[in-house]
């Protein structure tokens, strides 16, 4: 189960941090990353982090100003993605996705998603 949360209506330039829990989740060898669609536009991946080794990667257009982590708790792993200076471009919904093995960038990698959170940056 993936549950993603920590949405809102922000000021461009300000910060938020949604957050993604998976629970029950017991896959050794995972990757969670974070995609957003704005409206009228298709689903881009945004960050990703590995379990592994703890890689991250990031979309040219955050890279700088988002980064990604994750807290590792018994069966349950949550993983934040802290926006800074949030531009209007950013309003989006970020969905979150799991899948096993490394991280990557193509939506069809993925083979569980959680539902999304609205991030709506304004003027």
């Amino acid at each position: 189960q993936l549950q993603a949360s920590g949405g809102g209506l922000v000021q461009t330039r300000r910060p938020l941090k949604p957050s993604c829990s998976a629970s029950e989740f017991r896959q050794e060898d995972y990757a969670i990353g974070w995609f957003r669609q704005a409206p009228g536009k298709g689903r881009e991946a945004v960050s990703c982090i590995d379990s592994a080794d703890g890689s991250t990667w990031y979309v040219n257009s955050v890279k700088g100003r988002f980064i990604i982590s994750a807290d590792n708790a018994k069966n349950t792993v949550t993983v934040h993605l802290q926006m800074n200076s949030l531009k209007s471009e950013d309003t989006a919904v970020y969905y979150c996705a799991v899948r096993i093995r490394s991280c990557s960038a193509y939506r069809r990698d993925y083979q569980h998603w959680g539902q999304g959170t609205l991030v709506t940056v304004s003027s």
